[in-house]
C-alpha cells in the first residue's frame, strides 16, 4: 500500500425525490489498499458503491476513481475497474477455460494475453485437471476463486467486491482472502463489502455506514479501541443499532 490517492470522495450525494440514499460521505482510499465497506441494509453502501463502478450519477458533490470523475468520465472508470458480485457473473455453461478467454477478451486483451493469462490463472488456481469442466459442475468455492481471478485479469487498478463471499464455508473464505492479499501486494486496491464481520478484520482500513452516512472510519484495531469492543462484531452492532430506516 502507498500514498497514491485511487479514489477520492467528497461530501457525496445520492436523492431519490425526497429520499436521500447516500449523505454527503467522504473519505479517501489508497493504491494496493483493502478497504472495509460496512454497513446494515439500507444503509446505502450497495448505492454508494454503484456511483464509484460509474453506474449511476451522484446528485451532488465529488468523487473521482483511478484519476477519472464519476460525473463525466463514465466508461474509463469501467475499464479501469474489476467488479464482482454474490452471484460471480461466471457462464455456468461455459468451461474454466472459457470463461478466462470471454472475460480477457471483454476486458481488450491481446490473443497473446488471453492466452498467457488463461494458462496463469489455471496454474495459480491449481486448476489443471478441471480447465475444460463447465463451470456449472465445479464447487462453490472454486467458483468464488475463478470469478475474482476473472475479475482482475485485466490488473485494474480497483476491483470492488460487492459480498463476495456470501454462501461459502470458512476455509473457503479464507483462500479466497489469500487472493484478495495478493491482489494488494501488486498495487491492486480492493473495495470490499462483507456481512461477516470477522473478515473486516482483514481490511486495512474499514468504513461503516449508518443511514446513508459514515459514522465511523479508521483500522479495525483503531475501531475497536474507540468503541470499546472486543471484535468488530460488536463496533458493528452498536453503531448499526443507532440506525433508523430498514431496508
Amino acid at each position: 500500500m502507498d500514498n497514491q490517492k485511487v479514489i477520492v470522495v467528497d461530501e457525496l450525494t445520492k436523492r431519490f425525490e425526497d429520499f436521500i440514499a447516500v449523505d454527503r460521505i467522504s473519505f479517501e482510499v489508497s493504491k494496493g489498499e483493502i478497504f472495509g465497506f460496512l454497513g446494515a441494509n439500507g444503509a446505502g453502501k450497495t448505492t454508494a458503491m454503484r456511483m464509484l463502478c460509474g453506474l449511476s450519477i451522484p446528485s451532488s458533490g465529488k468523487a473521482s476513481v483511478a484519476g477519472f470523475d464519476v460525473f463525466h468520465q463514465t466508461e474509463a472508470i469501467k475499464k479501469s475497474i474489476g467488479y464482482m458480485s454474490q452471484k460471480f457473473s461466471l457462464y455456468e455453461d461455459l468451461t474454466i477455460k472459457e470463461n478466462i478467454r470471454f472475460y480477457g477478451g471483454i476486458y481488450g486483451l491481446s490473443k497473446t494475453q488471453i492466452i498467457d493469462k488463461t494458462k496463469y490463472l489455471v496454474e495459480h488456481l491449481h486448476l489443471q485437471k478441471h480447465e475444460n469442466s463447465l463451470v456449472k459442475s465445479i464447487p462453490l468455492g472454486w467458483k468464488q476463486k475463478l470469478a475474482f481471478s476473472v475479475a482482475i485479469v485485466h490488473d485494474p487498478a480497483i476491483v470492488f467486491l460487492d459480498e463476495p463471499t456470501g454462501g461459502v464455508d470458512p476455509i473457503a473464505r479464507r483462500e479466497f482472502w489469500e487472493l484478495i492479499y495478493d491482489a494488494s501486494e501488486r498495487g491492486i486496491t480492493v473495495f470490499v463489502t462483507t456481512h461477516y464481520m470477522d473478515e473486516a478484520e482483514y481490511c486495512n482500513r474499514v468504513s461503516i455506514m449508518v443511514d446513508g452516512k459514515i459514522e465511523a472510519l479508521d483500522t479495525p484495531k483503531q475501531l475497536k479501541h474507540r468503541f470499546e469492543s472486543g471484535s468488530m462484531d460488536e463496533v458493528f452492532l452498536k453503531l448499526a443499532r443507532k440506525a433508523v430506516r430498514g431496508e
